[in-house]
């Protein structure tokens, strides 16, 4: 069976959704090929070593990796980021409208709708049908980063009418997710939902400790990794730790990562001017988990939009996975999986004397607390939500989606 996983973010981009999931489908006995954007996520920027062409194969993996042109663009500019989704739907549309016969399904990551769009077209050309995972539910999302205006929701809305009709199968992350689309009047029998998984690799046992800029292994060290956006609000993370070191001076804040609200952090984080609190780069994702692996705690914020009620970052898998406390401002079906796991310190979203306690408890907690917090939330990973369980289900979607037309 021929599937072409078409997503508009892979690898070297931070992406949960990449050349794992290809490899996984190709060991259930699929041909996999994939279509993706040249790589300029989180940063807006190319990596190194591309440039933007009308096509390129992209050789680095053991299946066919196809790079199409795109706007590079990921700030605050609105203009921007349309040019961005709009040059990868063009790009995505032409190369399916002359490949897409081919193959015997497509699987569409979503987000940007912007994909999924081209792929509704292009398979109703070629008669090749479609499945759309959806991580973030536009419009709703668009407008909770800040990309408003009076016609955009409602262009949007239209979109992702047309494409949900279109699909085969519509895949949400969330049950809460599931329950909206089914509101907006997608039908129970397309629906389904499945869980994020984590891409976390352990270190091997003869592999060094990461050297981390300003870590004091004598404090307690919290870490946050990934985006710094509108979204996960880490002005209020900074403000919650700036109030906790009244209480305990032991406490350390690590921000990795790279977004529109860096240079924002930065001047906060600046003007705190303990050193308490250090704002690092962006390291690549096998660095990551040995930073993570170093930490006493790990942060995960979301703001207060009620669309995060619905939506489960897949960062909560990760963290969970690593095996380490989690400090989380989140609410809704995020907050109550994290409490379930018996891993983490949950507080509202926004709330930074809420915050500013919970630091305060993890950071008092003796050792052998937090050693069996992480030992929980590791087995609440292996019960729930591992991968295996995940792509065992796709593939069963993919085969029956794509049986009338092998």
């Amino acid at each position: 069976m021929r599937v072409l996983f078409l997503t508009q973010w892979f690898e070297p981009e931070p992406a949960f959704k990449g050349a794992s999931f290809a490899a996984a489908l190709i060991a259930e006995g699929m041909e996999v090929e994939v279509a993706t954007a040249f790589p300029n996520y989180p940063g807006g920027k190319l990596y190194p070593g591309y440039r933007i062409k009308p096509y390129q194969r992209d050789r680095q993996w053991p299946f066919p990796v196809h790079r199409l042109p795109i706007w590079p663009s990921h700030d605050r500019s609105s203009i921007g980021r349309i040019l961005n989704y709009a040059s990868f739907f063009l790009s995505s549309l032409i190369f399916g409208l002359f490949t897409a016969r081919r193959f015997d399904v497509i699987y569409v990551y979503h987000p940007p709708v912007t994909p999924a769009l081209a792929a509704a077209l292009f398979g109703a050309v070629h008669r090749r049908p479609f499945i759309v995972e959806i991580q973030d539910l536009w419009p709703d999302s668009v407008l909770a980063s800040g990309m408003g205006g009076k016609a955009i929701p409602s262009i949007l809305g239209k979109i992702c009418d047309f494409v949900y009709r279109r699909a085969a199968l519509v895949i949400a992350q969330s049950d809460g997710m599931k329950a909206r689309l089914a509101e907006r009047g997608v039908p129970p029998e397309k629906l389904h939902r499945l869980y994020n998984w984590s891409t976390y690799i352990p270190a091997t046992p003869t592999e060094p400790p990461v050297a981390i800029d300003g870590w004091d292994d004598d404090a307690i060290n919290f870490v946050y990794g990934g985006n710094l956006g509108q979204a996960q609000s880490l002005g209020f993370v900074v403000d919650a730790f700036i109030r906790a070191r009244s209480a305990n001076d032991k406490v350390r804040l690590h921000l990795f990562g790279h977004g529109i609200e860096r240079d924002r952090l930065a001047q906060q984080i600046a003007a705190d001017g303990s050193g308490h609190i250090l704002l690092h780069g962006p390291v690549g994702r096998a660095k990551m988990d040995r930073i993570f692996d170093r930490a006493d705690a790990l942060v995960l914020h979301l703001n207060g939009e009620s669309l995060y009620d619905i939506t489960i970052p897949s960062k909560l898998q990760h963290y969970l996975s690593v095996g380490k406390p989690v400090l989380a401002g989140i609410s809704g079906e995020a907050a109550g999986m994290l409490q379930e796991s018996g891993a983490a310190i949950v507080c509202p979203p926004e709330d930074v004397d809420a915050m500013a306690a919970a630091i305060a408890r993890i950071a008092a907690l003796p050792e052998e607390n937090r050693a069996e917090m992480s030992r929980q939330g590791r087995a609440f990973y292996d019960r729930n939500l591992a991968m295996e369980r995940a792509v065992d289900e796709t593939a069963g979607w993919l085969r029956a989606v794509a049986a009338p037309n092998r």
